[in-house]
């Protein structure tokens, strides 16, 4: 039986003695339940009703707060996904269950084509996946399951097989993807960016003729209230995309949609960090991963930082700007180490200000504008809270000092996981569960922060603190080990840690 199996299992099995197991219906078991729920045998779907195959940045955050219970089912996660990346180095943003009905999910394996569409790309053959990509998490996700069981993690050769394919992705991200020629990344979907129905897309998506209602059929409103959801008319938009760039043999560079988007290139700049450090784990210099991710940083202030509105905006590279449109992507490059401290003590002031309320009128980060005319506290990335946002955030004001505003937002993200049944996503004023329950992400980020308490600077740096005897570290490390799971982004010492809509 799998370690989280025999968590689950243990309340159960083991009288409260010795090292009690966390009480039945508490926080912690129920999240775990949610994702042995999810859990095909392989991979984890974020839910079992709407989303019934496996989502790339989800996999990556399923896997940073997986690693907290079992080390190697998290790092399996990482590895399943990444035996269907492609020739050229991109991680499609689905991996398709075969034994899933295709009416189930639209876009389905034989809208994608991609073992025909995308063989000039270098599709796998042996497995269905979709043509475009997602957030690229995953190296920050590797290292910090590196770091939950070094040993394990060595015993297995994890770090020596997946560091060559997330090298692979991140140059194709870096050289393919390169749209406005300025050192950016640019997203050639929306679904692309995870924030799938963001209002920053709907000058660019304007542009696009929508593909005729009757070429498709939407699933998701099999499970989800029309009102929560994308429009039609985005949708038929979507798949145009979608199509033509399927069409195109999934080439990129000819497409009328290219979006240098904040919190996509703030998530590959956090992995560069984490890819150096996965190097040097391996015996390699990560001295020029380091560099290239500051000079991404740079690139990422001169283009998208905007000092007037105190947040990163996205640019529109067909039409030529900015997109003026202040949404929960602007405020993710807070993440960073690099950045300027006017930069981040501006995102704090926005972050904290009228537009997201967070600590005033606001239980989570809201995905949009509150004072946006496109603001929906209910439909799709148009106003909702998210937990994964709201976890990338709380790691930002950890890492740049504001501990008082991390932990009241630690602690608003696990009560309203705990009140909402571990949502998809929630009203950012009430909390109110919004799209699927029992969500895949939302479990094991509230795992991932319940393993990070307000006395993690006395556990970390505490040489006596204990724990049944031992000394403890929230993330199950040796004691000489200990540093804060982002402490990788914020130290240049690569000696630290030694040994230790989707579419």
């Amino acid at each position: 039986m799998d370690r989280t199996a025999q968590f689950a299992a243990r309340a159960a099995e083991y009288p409260a003695v010795y090292d009690p197991a966390p009480p039945t219906g508490s926080l912690h078991l129920r999240a775990v339940n949610v994702l042995e729920g999810n859990w095909t045998g392989a991979s984890t779907v974020p839910s079992r009703s709407l989303y019934p195959h496996q989502w790339s940045w989800d996999s990556a955050f399923v896997a940073i707060g997986l690693r907290h219970v079992s080390p190697h089912r998290a790092q399996r996660e990482l590895e399943t996904l990444l035996d269907a990346q492609w020739g050229d180095g991109r991680i499609p943003h689905i991996v398709f269950n075969p034994s899933v009905p295709l009416d189930a999910y639209f876009p389905s394996p034989d809208f994608w084509r991609s073992s025909t569409a995308g063989r000039a790309a270098g599709a796998p053959r042996t497995v269905q996946t979709s043509g475009i990509v997602q957030p690229p998490v995953h190296a920050l996700a590797a290292w910090l399951v590196h770091c939950a069981d070094p040993e394990l993690s060595r015993a297995r050769g994890f770090l020596a097989r997946v560091y060559p394919r997330l090298a692979a992705w991140h140059r194709y991200l870096l050289h393919r993807r390169d749209a406005g020629g300025g050192g950016l990344v640019s997203v050639v979907h929306p679904w692309e960016q995870g924030m799938d129905n963001a209002p920053s897309w709907d000058a660019p998506l304007s542009r696009i003729t929508p593909a005729p209602a009757r070429s498709f059929r939407r699933a998701d409103l099999d499970h989800g209230a029309a009102e929560d959801r994308p429009t039609d008319l985005d949708y038929g938009r979507y798949v145009r995309l979608a199509t033509d760039y399927r069409d195109g043999g999934y080439a990129d560079g000819a497409g009328d949609f290219a979006v240098e988007d904040p919190a996509f290139n703030a998530l590959l700049i956090a992995s560069e960090h984490a890819l150096a450090r996965i190097a040097r784990q391996l015996g390699a210099p990560g001295t020029a991963r380091h560099a290239r991710a500051e000079r991404l940083t740079s690139a990422l202030v001169d283009r998208l930082w905007d000092p007037a509105a105190g947040l990163f905006f996205c640019r529109d590279v067909r039409g030529g700007g900015p997109i003026r449109e202040r949404g929960v992507s602007g405020l993710v490059p807070l993440l960073l180490p690099g950045l300027p401290r006017e930069v981040a003590a501006a995102l704090v002031r926005t972050l904290c200000g009228p537009h997201f309320g967070m600590g005033a009128t606001t239980r989570l980060v809201p995905s949009y504008d509150l004072l946006g005319e496109a603001f929906d506290p209910h439909r799709y990335w148009r106003g909702p809270a998210w937990f994964n946002t709201s976890w990338l955030l709380e790691r930002g004001l950890r890492a740049h000092g504001e501990r008082a505003r991390a932990d009241a937002l630690r602690a608003a993200v696990l009560e309203v996981a705990d009140t909402s049944g571990f949502a998809e996503y929630v009203d950012p004023y009430t909390g109110e569960a919004c799209g699927a329950t029992g969500f895949s992400w939302t479990a094991a980020l509230a795992l991932d922060l319940l393993h990070d308490t307000n006395d993690l600077h006395r556990l970390l740096h505490d040489p006596h603190a204990r724990l049944h005897g031992r000394p403890h570290d929230p993330l199950g490390r040796p004691h000489d080990q200990r540093h804060d799971p982002l402490d990788l982004l914020h130290d240049s010492d690569d000696t630290a840690l030694k040994g230790g809509d989707r579419g």
